[in-house]
């Protein structure tokens, strides 16, 4: 009976949390209710203890979010210096599917709670991540008001965590290296999380620096950490640099110095499908230079308000780094990198704060939250310093800059500082096509005055990055005269996607179009993709050892291949295994390269990534299809029951008819024979390696004695037997690892292969 009544309430709360997809857990205009339940009488000391000791310990309890219970949840303080012992307000870390797997509300696992500290306003996180969110991927934020065992504690900003979804969101995968610069004892004149190289050569000594939140991956953080500090002409092939110089330009904007500009701390890396790494914001509560402890430069024992007003955002080129910060220096010191970091700090200051636009959001933010700041009985700051804080300086423990007191005073200096004016102007930009097919040619042009140089940038697809090639004004490139600042270039040979941006600088300054690029581009799209530009090569059905999913998972799998001399995007295409359905998996804008794969896991579990179906390949035979979601199909295969571990493919590879091969897992079957052919003159056998049986295809029925022996000679199975179905399997999960030699011994010839036991 226990169990029934488990099973119905988590499926109850699956069946809530699905409810509740259909709308924004983050919606900033939505303020949402959280009641926090403990059974223990002293959840609080409880609570202190696993704090004070630096536990990430969970306590237990039971959470309300606007009417849903989850029961059996993690709970615990979140933060450095904003949690304390003797603060009834203190922030949370909540984890809903801590004990019941899955648990979750509107897609959310895990909910982080700010207590909205070093804030009178009480806007300073959100509207810094509206900002943001135009630029570069940064979290949702909103407002909760939150309670404890039916006490109002008080109203907190909820803000989204950077996890696995908000990765699979915003990159199209979350399995490569992942880390946070967040010190274990930040060292309040010292580098911290800085990416510089003084810890050495060895890995280890970083540990204390970063915290690495995937299964792996120190190896490529020292690279990125190398790269950056050693070999820093080659930066981008392993940092996202645009994103880098956005990020920058957020935190010097707004003056978040509680980030990597003051104590280098409170951003995330994320290691692409490039290998590029993208830095990631995060806690953003003390923008609007509520934190001007230091600033690594000049101002290391801080800066005042006015200071704040008036602060160099190339401090790191224009004058020393007092603590050591590679990220802005060793970028900065690249003109073409300086000229686009200003670019990108004027489209943030011309879109958010010339115009007041932030003041108005600021305002109505305020606005939807008054009542309930004024009911807030915990708050740090009174109901008249949130009133007041907008536009003018609250003065507590430290000064809280009146945020348009700052803001205006920041748009009038930078509005003056050099690099920010006499950028070139870019209009009209065309392209030669309106409607384009796979392979064509097309010329792109614009408009562009004042220029010295004009870079195109453009990918076919978003997981591509974006190459660079210098635009013409010399009348060879459907550019009109030559001198007529009408600039272009042909690509050829396109995908049938593209995307794209410009890039104009001159001596002065430089200029993007769009003004947000390379987060927002130009694209053309439209090209369809014939029958059998895209192929399905390879797939398997019973994968028992072959290869595992970024979650350690055996899972069916398919591989497409692109025969083309063309990269195709595959947003658009679906796959099926129904004709019924033809749109039953939409598959995601990745890139598949000219004579390039893809592997796709046929799981069931689409929630895992971008590249998990939402159907299976069946255990026995089954058809698959590969279409535009019409009934013009692009790639078809009927495929039959598969042995474990042996796959269907195309021999010769991309082009051949289908044949039971040994797998060749994101690569080209034309470096195996097929199962048949390969059994003219010997046997086959898999998988290889292996770890609990093995299965040996024959060429014919008949009478063999099987003999096993290991790498010394030694004979560790022996069998005669007469096989009927020209397959054997036997047991090794008794074998020790190691190389193994198989005989098979017949009448008239004697059959050798040698493999590998690895569990």
């Amino acid at each position: 009976m226990r169990l029934r009544l488990f099973i119905l309430v988590f499926s109850l709360v699956n069946a809530y949390g699905s409810l509740f997809s259909q709308t924004d857990f983050y919606d900033i205009n939505t303020v949402r209710e959280i009641k926090i339940t403990f059974t223990q009488t002293d959840w609080d000391a409880q609570l202190d203890a696993f704090y004070t000791a630096g536990q990430s310990e969970r306590l237990i309890g039971s959470v309300e979010i606007d009417g849903v219970v989850f029961d059996s949840v993690g709970i615990r303080y979140k933060g450095y210096s904003s949690a304390s012992v003797t603060r009834v307000k203190n922030p949370f870390n909540i984890k809903l599917d801590y004990l019941i797997e899955g648990q979750n509300y509107n897609g959310v696992e895990k909910i982080k709670l700010s207590n909205v500290i070093q804030d009178p306003s009480f806007v300073r996180e959100t509207l810094t991540y509206e900002v943001a969110r135009k630029y570069m991927p940064a979290s949702k934020a909103n407002y909760a008001n939150v309670y404890i065992n039916n006490v109002l504690i008080g109203i907190y900003t909820n803000v989204e965590s950077v996890e696995d979804d908000f990765l699979l969101n915003h990159f199209g995968s979350n399995d490569y290296t992942f880390v946070k610069g967040n010190p274990v004892d930040l060292d309040l004149t010292g580098e911290n999380a800085n990416l510089g190289n003084s810890p050495g050569t060895n890995v280890a000594d970083y540990d204390s620096l970063y915290v690495l939140k995937s299964t792996s991956g120190w190896d490529k953080l020292y690279n990125l950490i190398d790269t950056l500090n050693n070999n820093s002409d080659n930066i981008e092939s392993v940092l996202n640099v645009d994103r880098t110089l956005w990020m920058h330009a957020l935190n010097y904007s707004m003056i978040n110095f509680d980030s990597y500009v003051g104590y280098a701390q409170n951003y995330y890396l994320y290691e692409d499908d490039n290998g590029q790494f993208n830095p990631i914001l995060w806690d953003l509560n003390m923008s609007f230079a509520s934190y001007r402890l230091a600033d690594a430069s000049i101002h290391y024992n801080g800066f005042t308000i006015q200071e704040a007003m008036e602060m160099d955002p190339l401090l790191h080129h224009n004058n020393i780094s007092v603590y050591p910060r590679p990220l802005m220096r060793n970028l900065f010191s690249n003109d073409r990198y300086r000229k686009q970091y200003l670019a990108h700090i004027r489209t943030i200051m011309a879109e958010n704060f010339d115009n007041g636009d932030y003041a108005l959001r600021a305002q109505e933010m305020q606005t939807l939250i008054d009542a309930d700041v004024a009911a807030d009985t915990n708050k740090f700051y009174s109901y008249n310093d949130f009133q007041n804080n907008l536009s003018t300086t609250v003065s507590d423990f430290v000064d809280y800059p009146g945020i348009t007191e700052l803001m205006d005073a920041r748009s009038t200096y930078l509005g003056s500082y050099p690099g920010m004016n006499y950028e070139p102007v870019i209009n009209s930009v065309n392209t030669s096509l309106t409607a384009i097919t796979l392979g064509d040619d097309t010329y792109i042009t614009a408009q562009v005055d004042s220029a010295d140089t004009v870079i195109l940038a453009y990918r076919y697809g978003t997981n591509a990055v974006f190459e660079k090639i210098y635009m013409l004004d010399d009348g060879t490139q459907n550019d009109g005269a030559a001198g007529d600042s009408l600039y272009g270039i042909m690509l050829s040979g396109i995908g049938n996607n593209v995307q794209y941006y410009i890039y104009a600088e001159n001596d002065s300054a430089g200029v993007f179009s769009p003004k947000r690029a390379a987060y927002e581009y130009y694209s053309i799209e439209g090209a369809s993709i014939e029958p059998n530009q895209l192929v399905i090569n390879e797939l398997m059905s019973d994968n028992e050892n072959t290869a595992m999913d970024e979650h350690a998972d055996y899972n069916d799998w398919i591989e497409i291949f692109n025969p083309t001399p063309y990269d195709i995007s595959t947003k658009g295409l679906y796959l099926t295994n129904e004709y019924w359905t033809l749109d039953k998996w939409a598959m995601p804008d990745k890139v598949i390269k000219s004579n390039g794969y893809m592997i796709i896991w046929a799981d069931e579990e689409p929630d895992e990534s971008l590249l998990h179906t939402n159907f299976k390949l069946e255990s026995g035979s089954g058809e698959l299809m590969l279409t535009d979601g019409t009934s013009d199909f692009i790639n078809w295969v009927d495929y039959p029951s598969m042995d474990a571990d042996i796959s269907y493919g195309r021999y010769p590879n991309g082009t051949g008819p289908f044949a039971d091969i040994l797998p060749t897992f994101n690569g080209n079957n034309d470096y195996v024979t097929s199962i048949e052919e390969g059994l003219n003159n010997s046997f086959e056998i898999y998988p290889n390696p292996a770890s609990d049986e093995i299965h040996i295809r024959l060429a014919e029925n008949g009478v063999f004695i099987i003999e096993i022996s290991d790498i010394n000679g030694r004979s560790v199975l022996s069998i005669d037997r007469q096989y009927i179905n020209k397959k054997i399997t036997l047991d090794v999960s008794e074998f020790a690892n190691g190389f193994y030699v198989i005989q098979l011994n017949q009448s008239d010839q004697l059959l050798t292969k040698k493999f590998v036991i690895n569990k």
